[in-house]
């Protein structure tokens, strides 16, 4: 494998349109199958999800599907100290972040006299957090989801996470639940953990709103339960767009464009940068580290698919593109970040400078890394304590404020042919 730069301008429209579609996941293809198991769970509970995991245990029973505080309190022996202080460090500033985006609890204005307006804010009652499990383990998913939740002020927050053999969970998983203060764990995964939180069954409750990264049949299990529960936004395979000037450091630029191509075979990377000199060296440097690089199979077929370095004619055309791209992570490696900054339309997260990768923000440095994925960041936003709130609006009107909107109230009801609306304002009146 070799990668060579190529230019914005003479990019075909397939070849644009495949960077720009990258690795956003067709669930077509799982879609019956996962709402047979979403119908199969809303209408039979536990017993379904029991059936599918006797591949981890024969005699499963409903206490199984639960982790136990004895199974919590031994996993911190199971879990590295050292791991266990990151965690918590970690979770100090993720706190600490999201609770400055708490808004005030409510506000009003007068509208004109006589009419006061105004909202206040609510948390919702209990919400579910999707884990991923299986090939890889991802105990800081459960400080981004839960954590947010907490401070918004949910009173009981949940997880779900895949089970392995004998039922039992991660000891990471288990051990950050318990940091981030979740209420409950369910070692149930998949379409079954989703709609089983959509619907609520014998053992598991039934949440407002369920959160979290997952493959495409988790995705799917969340667009089919839509409505009876809320969800965030759509999330695929992890993506990152670096864009630069000449001033970065190529060596640099180089890892952080492989780090995020080793997350699975669908992750997607770009550099888009008008240095011809920088474009070419981040190359060379990618060229140089690929066969020394672990688990080689995953990052070709990212590198190939997905991923790409591309030169423009100027910054305004790469400032154009990144907007275009609407990217989960965007690195600004600029002379002034900031300046740059301003012209940022679309991103999920933007890291600003050569001391800010990504991963910092994947794990510790506050902001949450569950993020949109596939242009959604043109109208999605990263996960917040705003995900967790209502706002309900209100109004408190006197007689005389009543009076000043009579006949428009009046008029605009009978235009539109509800003449019952127009008589509660007129029998006030009689």
């Amino acid at each position: 494998m070799k990668m060579n730069p190529e230019k914005i301008n003479v990019l075909t429209p397939e070849r644009r349109k495949s960077i720009m579609e990258r690795s956003m996941d067709d669930i077509s293809g799982v879609f019956e199958d996962v709402r047979g198991i979403v119908n199969d769970i809303k209408k039979n509970g536990d017993a379904v999800t029991r059936a599918h995991y006797r591949k981890h245990k024969k005699d499963i029973k409903p206490s199984d599907l639960e982790a136990t505080q004895a199974e919590i309190t031994a996993a911190y022996d199971l879990v590295d100290p050292h791991v266990v202080d990151c965690l918590k460090a970690a979770a100090e500033n993720i706190i600490r972040f999201h609770t400055a985006q708490k808004e005030r609890e409510m506000w009003s204005i007068e509208v004109r006299e006589g009419i006061l307006a105004g909202r206040i804010t609510r948390p919702m009652d209990m919400v579910g957090c999707y884990i991923p499990g299986g090939t890889a383990v991802y105990p800081s998913s459960i400080l981004m989801t839960v954590l947010p939740a907490k401070v918004a002020g949910v009173k009981d927050v949940v997880a779900v996470t895949p089970p392995s053999k004998g039922m039992s969970a991660n000891p990471a998983t288990l051990v950050a639940a318990d940091i981030a203060g979740c209420d409950r764990i369910f070692k149930v995964g998949g379409p079954w953990g989703v709609a089983s939180l959509a619907y609520g069954t014998e053992t598991m409750p039934r949440v407002d709103k369920i959160v979290g990264p997952g493959n495409k049949y988790v995705t799917a299990a969340k667009m089919l339960v839509y409505g009876q529960v809320d969800i965030d936004s759509p999330a695929g395979p992890s993506e990152s767009l670096i864009l630069a000037d000449g001033s970065g450091n190529p060596e640099w630029i180089a890892i952080d464009f492989l780090s995020q191509v080793e997350h699975d075979p669908d992750s997607a990377a770009v550099l888009v940068t008008p240095s011809k000199e920088l474009a070419r060296a981040v190359c060379e440097v990618i060229n140089r580290e690929f066969d020394n690089l672990p688990r080689k199979d995953i990052f070709e077929s990212s590198l190939v698919k997905h991923s790409c370095v591309l030169i423009s004619k100027d910054m305004d055309e790469a400032i154009d593109f990144t907007n275009e791209y609407a990217a989960e992570h965007l690195q600004i490696l600029t002379r002034d970040p900031f300046i740059t900054l301003n012209r940022i339309k679309h991103a999920g997260s933007i890291f600003m400078g050569p001391y800010a990768p990504v991963p910092v923000g994947d794990y510790a440095s506050g902001t949450n890394h569950v993020l949109p994925t596939g242009q959604c960041a043109r109208m999605f936003s990263g996960l917040s304590v705003d995900d967790f709130i209502k706002k309900p609006t209100f109004q408190y009107l006197s007689k005389e404020g009543l009076a000043g909107l009579k006949e428009t109230v009046i008029t605009l009801a009978e235009a539109e042919g509800l003449p019952i609306h127009a008589r509660a304002v007129r029998a006030r009146f009689s």
